[in-house]
């Protein structure tokens, strides 16, 4: 009797934005590179899905916590 396919575990939250970024960066190449068979294909976006909103959600959070920081208004970053 043939075994069914396993479902994939679910994949953690990233460990901090940086971890996330590079996850995401590592999942782009590989879908780009076009070698991915059409299943880890699909799991790879779903996965870069997820991954790019975590970033996002964490940018915002920052930028609200700036705004705060900057009494409400919102600064232009600025290297010196």
């Amino acid at each position: 009797m043939p075994k069914a396919a396993a479902a994939p575990a679910p994949q953690s939250e990233p460990a901090s934005y940086e971890a996330a970024l590079e996850e995401l960066e590592q999942l782009v190449a590989r879908i780009e590179s076009g070698q991915l068979p059409l299943e880890q294909m699909l799991a790879g976006y779903q996965r870069g899905a997820v991954l790019l909103n975590f970033c996002r959600t964490r940018l915002e959070a920052v930028q609200e916590q700036i705004k705060v920081l900057d009494e409400g208004a919102l600064q232009p970053w600025t290297q010196e």
